[in-house]
């Protein structure tokens, strides 16, 4: 896992609770000071005071008592996108992969043990969904998270696994340890990998692996409605367009 890690004796405990308090907001797309204080279990004038600087400082925005994430915030998520290294070298090539396919194209990364969405390229005709950029998954319910753990020294993906189990997001979700491994090989065996309504349900996706020297730096897709993806396209046409985008994202990389 990629994000560094501090002992509960270490941190600030105000300053680690204002950041969950914002990331719980950030995953509700906004919330009101008793439902957060009811998450929690603090009392609501404690709440309400991290709420209140948090919006003083431009992070939250206060509409009548419903806190929304703020544009600061945004600024440096944004920030953090634009530096990062795979962002630099795959979007491009991720913008081309959903204008010929006419579908939402992706890049992941690993961070803290789950997929975040670095960037999205989205066709005029693609469907709208709750992955947006920032967005963080499980691993094994999407075929990015999937790509990824495939190629993920094995020690570092059992320690995932071992924190967040195998929850089922969808009834298609791979729930079984063993199951899971098998996909993993798959993916190893022929450089790609399927989500056929694993994480949301109608919503088909395929996914590469982006890798330098041996090391998996995150994975890019293309993800439609079942209805516009069919059989031949799932398994044949997608597959060789993602993993070609793939491997000249790997040469920039190569060459950067």
């Amino acid at each position: 896992m990629n994000q560094e890690a501090l002992p509960s004796s270490g941190r600030v405990q105000a300053t680690h609770l204002s950041l969950e308090i914002l990331d719980e907001i950030r995953h509700r797309d906004g919330a009101g000071v008793t439902e957060l204080a009811t998450h929690f279990d603090r009392s609501k004038s404690t709440i309400h005071s991290h709420l209140r600087t948090l919006a003083g400082e431009g992070y939250l925005v206060n509409e009548d008592g419903f806190y929304t994430v703020g544009l600061r915030a945004l600024q440096l998520g944004g920030h953090a996108r634009v530096k990062h290294p795979l962002y630099r070298m795959a979007k491009d090539e991720v913008d081309e992969l959903a204008r010929e396919t006419g579908e939402t194209a992706k890049i992941v990364v690993e961070e803290g043990g789950k997929g975040v969405y670095l960037y999205q390229a989205r066709s005029k005709q693609a469907v709208t969904t709750d992955s947006h950029v920032g967005t963080h998954v499980f691993l094994h319910s999407t075929a990015v998270g999937k790509a990824i753990l495939a190629y993920m020294d094995e020690s570092e993906r059992e320690a995932i696994l071992d924190e967040y189990g195998l929850p089922r997001v969808t009834p298609n979700t791979v729930t079984d340890r063993g199951a899971l491994t098998a996909r993993l090989e798959d993916i190893r065996e022929r450089g790609f990998a399927f989500d056929d309504g694993e994480r949301i349900e109608g919503l088909r996706c395929v996914a590469a692996p982006i890798k330098s020297d041996e090391e998996v730096l995150g994975s890019i897709s293309v993800s439609g409605p079942k209805k516009r993806i069919d059989e031949e396209t799932f398994r044949s046409t997608l597959p060789e367009l993602v993993r070609d985008t793939a491997r000249v994202i790997e040469i920039n990389v190569i060459y950067s």
